[in-house]
């Protein structure tokens, strides 16, 4: 596309649509409408028992929206297994505007005062985007998933989207629905109300796994 502004973008996610690029330094932007959607129902999301004690133990510090763009950067960076990214700069460019207008965020694991994990995406009425994440640290990323999980079900979101599903999310009770069913949450989603600030920012890992844990 040579021309895709961020009322474009927006257009796309609500249409259930989203950007990729084919590499990192390949500035072209293509759209995905996948036939089969991957979800996470937030009132089926699992957690082990080994990841739920390390949430509670608050091993990592758990912030929101403090490293946006750091957090992006982080997920577009290559790394074992996976040289390249479907996070090019015009993407990167529009999640930054995004996050500028309170539409986009990330949840960060910090361990240390390092930044060694977390997520981002896009909050659009009651659905969300997740777009992707990064873990430099074990764990870091779970943590930071649970958290994300947790403050979508006190914000009164009810959707959460994946965009495709993996073996690593299925874990967490990830699963794969058709475009067509996928178009009617999304829709519903959308036309929806919630608050991604309604919880404490800074809530604890106990605070974050009671709230998973009612009606799962």
């Amino acid at each position: 596309m040579e021309t895709f502004s961020v009322e474009d973008l927006i257009d796309c996610y609500r249409r259930g649509v989203f950007p990729m690029a084919d590499a990192r330094h390949d500035r072209r932007v293509f759209l995905v409408d996948p036939a089969r959607r991957g979800i996470v129902p937030l009132d089926r999301f699992h957690v082990s028992r080994r990841l739920a004690r390390t949430v509670r133990s608050d091993r990592f510090e758990v912030r929101v929206d403090t490293a946006f763009a750091k957090v992006v950067a982080a997920c577009a960076a290559p790394r074992v297994g996976r040289m390249e990214t479907w996070i090019n700069e015009p993407i990167q460019a529009m999640c930054d505007a995004l996050f500028a207008r309170g539409l986009a965020h990330s949840v960060e694991t910090w361990l240390d005062g390092r930044l060694v994990g977390g997520l981002y995406g896009v909050a659009l009425g009651a659905a969300f985007f997740g777009e992707s994440m990064f873990s430099t640290e074990r764990d870091a990323s779970k943590v930071a998933l649970a958290h994300l999980v947790a403050r979508l079900k006190v914000g009164g979101f009810t959707l959460l989207d994946a965009q495709f599903l993996t073996e690593h999310l299925s874990t967490f009770g990830a699963e794969e629905i058709s475009r067509a069913d996928y178009a009617q949450r999304l829709a519903s989603a959308v036309a929806g109300k919630a608050d991604f600030g309604r919880i404490d920012p800074y809530a604890g890992g106990v605070a974050a796994m009671q709230e998973i844990s009612q009606a799962s």
